[in-house]
């Protein structure tokens, strides 16, 4: 096998195919826009509650995997459509476990979410 040899260029070209990724994710996958949504939302409510640094790490983390295992979930649809556009059983169980780890990660998300910000939110005075 022959050695590749390094260059600056085609690492910033794997950089513009990630974002091109990126777009094609924002612009054609309904989820991605909901999960969009509720991030911004959490990191807004992060600023108002001035949480701590700790916090901010845990949200980042959960928030990053929710995006992650999306797109991994889009991509394992698209290939399983690629490759059996009829119905297809086995296709079937593959897409449902990769929806699954995107659902599993989004409860975990909400878990995180609710211990930072239950105390902050019970803690107001009205």
């Amino acid at each position: 096998m022959a050695l590749i040899k390094f260059s600056i260029i085609s690492r910033l070209k794997s950089f513009t195919f990630a974002i091109n990724g990126l777009k094609v994710f924002f612009k054609q996958e309904h989820n991605a826009r909901i999960h969009l949504f509720v991030a911004v939302l959490v990191i807004f409510m992060a600023f108002v509650f001035k949480i701590s640094n700790l916090e901010w790490v845990a949200l980042i983390i959960v928030i990053g995997l929710v995006f992650a295992l999306e797109i991994v979930n889009t991509a394992i649809e698209g290939i399983c459509d690629f490759i059996s556009p009829q119905k297809n059983h086995q296709i079937k169980i593959i897409k449902d476990l990769a929806a699954a780890a995107v659902l599993v990660i989004s409860i975990i998300a909400v878990f995180v979410g609710l211990i930072i910000f239950m105390p902050h939110i019970l803690g107001l005075k009205f």
